[in-house]
């Protein structure tokens, strides 16, 4: 059925006097991929996350690239906010070590999965805050 065709070749050239059948259906057959992806996409994908600029995208291509810019931007928050947990985190001798270990293991692997990696200052940094807690 080629759904994909859409994502993986950039539209065809416009018709000419001079266009062949071959080059007719070749549209014909982008066109379709990409009026059934864009309803794909449009049912699949949460319209909080579609937003707007939905009804001004007109390929399958062009919508999966401002979806990708906003899941950027999102990362980026995520980064501040797993950041600030991480360095503001402190075991005050109240609640359980236990809990306070799988909370930082769980920080630990939520910054894993966005594939970064923390400093062995910054580590140290927060080893000497912990000390003097």
């Amino acid at each position: 059925m080629d759904l994909d065709l859409a994502l993986r070749v950039d539209f065809p050239p416009p018709l000419t006097d001079k266009s062949t059948s071959d080059e007719k259906k070749d549209i014909e057959r982008w066109e379709k991929s990409n009026r059934m992806s864009m309803m794909i996409m449009k049912k699949a994908i949460p319209e909080a996350f579609r937003g707007t600029m939905f009804d001004k995208i007109t390929t399958a291509k062009e919508f999966l690239v401002d979806i990708e810019k906003r899941f950027l931007r999102n990362e980026k928050v995520e980064i501040g906010t797993l950041l600030t947990s991480l360095i503001s985190m402190r075991n005050r001798g109240k609640g359980n070590i236990k809990e306070y270990i799988l909370e930082m293991s769980h920080l630990a692997s939520k910054w894993k999965g966005l594939k970064l990696e923390l400093s062995e200052d910054l580590l140290e940094e927060e080893r000497l805050k912990q000390d003097k807690a």
